[in-house]
């Protein structure tokens, strides 16, 4: 999108001034409008419009739009982008295909090591440098959401410098993913009833000197997703239906949604109501929270009752 903006006038100030940005469910109206206006003091003017046709405008707006299209102003350049791909058939696709100015192009997400290249591509223009280890652990704990990516990575750059290479220690300690993986591989020890690995884990993110009031909430709110991602999925949702409705990332839902089939419904609401125990019984001062962490874990690999 840069290149391309890039292509449109030789001053940026200009070319902001002269864009339109429009996103969802749009009138007619609004969005003729915003193309038949005349450029100011520069050579086009650009309206992009944002998951239009993802929000499922009427057969009277689609009409319109198709009418009109090839009668744009040959001053305007108007980009849809959509989130998710569309239909081959689309009419959209079917019209910028037929026509000399249309154009579509479809991007999509890279993923393994091609994932991989493009997050040191990524590092590369922002002057800073990546090991592979915590290249692969970026991509191992977000996924291909590039947008969420380029944000860890922009923190990461600042942070180290351009002199000093970003190793995964830096994305331990500056990524809230690097931490949710850690706990979602907790969780996974524990649907698999490996204690012994459970219990490494919480040991090792103590050791790191982890608040163990902070790794107790990060299994409230860990289990909480489960029960609702459990509670969707008994109910015959998949993972893009549950992402949709808890607006939750894909790969976020995804991982829950497998780790979810390690626990029956009943059991994720017992777990919950023992967290809440915990939490009742640091705050009286019955227990501590390092104590009642390893407590919890060794009573469900060892099917205690509230495993069970």
């Amino acid at each position: 999108m840069a290149t391309l903006l890039g292509k449109l006038d030789d001053d940026p100030a200009m070319l902001d001034l002269n864009t339109t940005r429009l996103a969802g469910l749009v009138s007619f109206s609004d969005l003729w409008q915003a193309c038949s206006a005349v450029p100011f003091l520069a050579k086009v003017r650009l309206v992009i419009v944002k998951d239009l046709f993802s929000s499922q405008p009427d057969k009277s707006f689609m009409d319109q739009l198709l009418a009109r299209l090839p009668q744009l102003p040959e001053s305007t350049r108007l980009i849809f982008i959509e989130s998710k791909a569309l239909r081959a058939n689309h009419p959209i696709l079917k019209l910028a295909q037929q026509e000399k100015r249309g154009y579509v192009k479809l991007f999509n997400r890279p993923e393994g090591a091609a994932l991989e290249q493009w997050i040191r591509q990524q590092t590369a223009q922002k002057n800073g440098r990546i090991s592979p280890r915590a290249t692969h652990m970026l991509a191992a704990n977000i996924g291909n959401n590039l947008q969420i990516i380029d944000n860890e990575l922009e923190k990461l750059v600042l942070y180290k410098g351009p002199e000093a290479e970003i190793d995964e220690r830096d994305v331990a300690l500056l990524s809230p993913y690097a931490a949710e993986a850690s706990i979602f591989e907790l969780v996974d020890a524990l649907g698999e009833r490996n204690g012994r690995q459970a219990a490494l884990l919480l040991q090792q993110k103590l050791n790191e000197g982890a608040d163990p009031f902070y790794l107790f909430t990060m299994f409230v709110r860990q289990f909480r997703y489960l029960i609702q991602v459990k509670e969707m999925a008994d109910a015959g949702s998949r993972p893009p239906a549950i992402s949709q409705e808890l607006k939750m990332p894909s790969f976020v839902i995804s991982k829950l949604y497998q780790q979810s089939q390690g626990f029956g419904l009943a059991q994720l609401e017992r777990i919950y109501r023992h967290l809440l125990d915990i939490d009742v019984g640091v705050k009286t001062g019955r227990n501590d929270m390092t104590t009642a962490l390893n407590l919890l874990i060794a009573g469900l690999t060892l099917n205690m009752e509230i495993g069970d």
